[in-house]
């Protein structure tokens, strides 16, 4: 709420985004005999009137995923430059390039673009990255990856298009998790409450490390298997696989409580929520 009111989101327009979402999981993921539902059964499940649907159905027509450009060939680049040989050093970790083949050959930026696009310039690319804050140039003149993951620091449109994706994925983990899917997505966390700034920043880097560390071994074997690749008749699949830490002001309740009082709590298995005593 707070990032859309930000944005000049207001309510009408969060209303017809909303009543299309409902048109949209009405008419995808509850169909009869997987046949196309007309526009009356979506209305019913939805509860969206007749006319609305038939309206909003036909802006839905494509339902694809809007992904910036920036987004689709950076996140290949990222991927090639934080898990493939030879961009990363013998501790895993993504080596800073020379600019030009002429200088690093193929350890350069201008070769791990080619790597992935010949047909766009990586000078183009260089200056959107820096204008994004994904690389700088260091002293030495050589570019470094500034962020762990291609998660731009300054493009509103870039990161949104990483906003919607993550938030859908994880909640539609944690609602397949809840309506009892099989088998369960894992979906797990641990918090505290009542912590002192000091122990929360502390556990914030230390997330940082570990969530890092696990995000670039996943990348690593994924980039393995996409190359192995393979013929196969079964449908192709997408996954995500994210970390994230938050913190905030316990209430004052909380805050007054002694630190004995806080309590960790992991979550419970994938699929069962948690329940409150009363």
């Amino acid at each position: 709420m707070k990032v859309m009111l930000a944005r000049g989101m207001t309510f009408p327009y969060a209303s017809e985004l909303l009543k299309s979402l409902f048109v949209e999981v009405a008419d995808r993921d509850f169909r009869l005999d997987g046949k196309v539902p007309t526009d009356s059964r979506v209305s019913l499940v939805s509860g969206v009137h007749r006319k609305e649907v038939s309206r909003l159905r036909e802006v839905l027509e494509s339902g694809e995923e809007s992904v910036p450009e920036v987004i689709s060939l950076g996140a290949q680049v990222v991927a090639q430059w934080m898990g493939a040989a030879p961009y990363v050093d013998e501790g895993g970790h993504p080596r800073p390039l020379a600019r030009f083949a002429s200088e690093g050959a193929e350890l350069s930026f201008e070769a791990l673009v080619a790597r992935v696009n010949r047909d766009i310039r990586p000078r183009v690319v260089l200056d959107e990255w820096l204008r994004l804050g994904v690389v700088e140039i260091d002293e030495d003149g050589r570019i470094r990856l500034h962020a762990g993951a291609f998660v731009p620091s300054k493009g509103f449109d870039e990161m949104s298009f990483y906003f919607g994706h993550n938030v859908h994925d994880h909640a539609a983990a944690a609602a397949h998790n809840l309506l009892g899917g099989e088998p369960p997505f894992m979906e797990r966390s641990v918090h505290y409450d009542g912590l002192s700034a000091d122990a929360v920043a502390q556990l914030a880097r230390q997330a940082s490390t570990l969530g890092m560390e696990a995000l670039v071994a996943v990348n690593k074997n994924a980039l393995s298997l996409t190359k192995r690749g393979g013929t196969t008749s079964l449908p192709r699949q997408r996954m995500t696989f994210g970390v994230y830490f938050y913190a905030e002001a316990s209430d004052e309740a909380a805050a007054e409580a002694p630190p004995a009082v806080s309590k960790a709590v992991a979550a419970k298995p994938p699929g069962r929520p948690s329940r409150k005593k009363a």
